[in-house]
């Protein structure tokens, strides 16, 4: 008598990565709205680059703390669960991105209570419902762009991740994975910008946009070399959990999706 769904270990997984990928999209679609400096952050002097005639700091959103876990989570499922998987937790993460922003505007729409307004004056926020617009009402261009962005790299890294294994089989791990990775984020970190601050109503010069999205670009991918190790603990910890056998024939099936 076969198991039920909620006793197989690999239906489990598959709901452990789907809901912490979810997770992490929506939080970082969230938390984007900040932008920090990371030399500040870690303490040293600007780094002050020079692209395309534009000069400035290390500055991003706080969302990219979370994307290259997200590019780790996608590697992960891509590889015991295939494209079917991965394009299954993409669009549910988009759906629950608008289904987050839908509700954050409808927050926003709702008339404040007026001791509320002015409930956080002692720690320097006069107005409570204007700060609360600002930082959970992001520009349509803005969520446009994002969502435009994310659809597009996640069908991009599916396709690129399986054509790499299809050439290397079992082995290389880290190729697929950074190569995958390599070419959607770079479709990625440019048509976000492009969409929400080029077509968007400030409307970047191209040097602008080409430096800025080249800066990005660059940290996504030294941040996502730098989680290669966390990729082949996950897969050493999925092993263990599901067994050999069970493993393999998850990445032999996926291999074939």
């Amino acid at each position: 008598m076969s198991a039920r769904p909620l006793q197989d270990r690999a239906v489990l997984l598959f709901i452990g990565l789907a809901a912490f990928f979810c997770a992490n999209a929506l939080l970082a679609e969230l938390i984007g709205v900040k932008i920090f400096a990371l030399e500040d952050t870690l303490g040293v002097a600007p780094l002050d680059w020079n692209l395309f005639g534009q000069t400035g700091s290390l500055s991003f959103t706080a969302g990219t703390l979370l994307w290259p876990v997200v590019f780790v989570m996608t590697d992960t499922i891509n590889e015991f669960f295939g494209k079917r998987g991965v394009r299954l937790i993409s669009w549910l993460a988009a759906a629950l991105i608008c289904y987050g922003f839908l509700f954050a505007y409808a927050a926003i729409s709702l008339a404040p209570a007026s001791w509320w307004v002015g409930s956080m004056s002692a720690h320097g926020v006069p107005d409570y419902q204007a700060a609360f617009a600002v930082v959970f009402g992001q520009g349509m261009w803005t969520i446009t762009g994002s969502l435009v962005a994310f659809m597009g790299g996640q069908l991009i890294d599916v396709a690129v991740f399986h054509r790499i294994r299809r050439a290397t089989g079992e082995r290389h791990v880290w190729l697929r994975a950074t190569g995958s990775t390599a070419v959607s984020q770079l479709i990625d970190s440019f048509v976000v910008i492009w969409i929400a601050f080029v077509l968007g109503p400030q409307q970047w010069p191209t040097s602008l946009f080409l430096a800025v999205s080249s800066v990005n670009y660059v940290y996504k991918m030294a941040f996502a070399i730098a989680l290669i190790p966390l990729l082949y603990l996950m897969r050493h910890a999925i092993t263990q959990y599901l067994g050999a056998d069970r493993a393999r024939q998850l990445r032999a099936d996926a291999a074939a999706d």
